[in-house]
């Protein structure tokens, strides 16, 4: 789809599936080096190789690194991988999220296991600052325009699955506005995303269930192409700090999914 992004180095975490899937996918379409992180490797359709030859198969270079995202550890060897290979660092998303087993959908906080809360705000906002922390350095040796893109939900903002689910959203859209205020004199934008309703692999097959129709929902890479849009926007540090949804980026842009359709608005704006 272009080469607005031949030469720069992006990481998108949580990448075997889902809006990370499409993210890298969508970055590779311009030519981007992508690393993909997640659990699963191999020849698994939901992988971080599979992931990998799919951005290949964009047009990009797509790098499969095993992460477990709750081990900080493991999130600073990605990091000093991507020093090692890289040098720098122009573009992070963080993107990765745990579905509780069973997932927290409905009910009072006290009908779940305190688990929950780990795997949706440890997961999802605790590994996006030590991410964030580690890329710091890469993401100023590669000089200004470079930025950080926190996938968020309409979840921070009003009631969504559970009051868990709720604070990590909500604490994901503060670390933006925050991190952007101390990353400014860097250069460096930091914002959060809305996607509307997405149609990844788990809700297919939860609709699949259901007999649900998702005709309406936003796809993958159509979120992961508004989000590819929005690092390459001019006026992306005027944008520092922001919510951005992901059905204004498409309709601004004109972002097309595979289907050649913009994102569908979220019903609960």
């Amino acid at each position: 789809m272009g080469s607005q992004l031949a030469g720069k180095i992006a990481v998108v975490t949580g990448s075997s599936r889902g809006i990370g899937r499409g993210t890298a996918i969508a970055l590779g379409e311009m030519g981007a080096t992508v690393y993909i992180t997640g659990r699963t490797t191999g020849s698994d359709p939901l992988s971080i190789d599979t992931t990998a030859a799919m951005v290949n198969d964009a047009g990009g270079h797509g790098i499969a690194v095993q992460v477990d995202h709750g081990n900080d550890s493991e999130i600073a060897a990605l990091f000093a991988q991507v020093q090692a290979e890289s040098g720098k660092l122009n573009i992070l998303v963080n993107n990765v999220y745990k579905i509780p087993d069973p997932p927290a959908w409905g009910g009072g906080f006290w009908d779940h296991p305190i688990s929950i809360w780990d795997d949706q705000v440890g997961i999802g906002l605790r590994a996006h600052y030590v991410a964030s922390w580690h890329a710091a350095p890469l993401l100023f040796a590669a000089g200004a325009g470079g930025s950080i893109i926190n996938v968020s939900s309409p979840g921070g903002t009003s009631y969504h699955f559970s009051s868990s689910y709720g604070a990590g959203k909500a604490g994901l859209n503060r670390l933006s506005a925050d991190m952007a205020i101390e990353l400014n004199p860097k250069g460096i934008a930091c914002c959060s995303v809305y996607p509307g309703s997405v149609a990844t692999e788990f809700i297919q097959k939860w609709a699949g269930e259901r007999g649900t129709d998702l005709s309406t929902s936003q796809t993958t890479l159509g979120v992961g192409r508004a989000i590819a849009a929005l690092v390459i926007a001019p006026n992306l540090m005027e944008r520092s700090g922001s919510i951005q949804w992901v059905e204004d980026i498409s309709e601004e842009f004109d972002v097309r999914d595979e289907n050649g359709n913009r994102a569908v608005k979220y019903a609960g704006r």
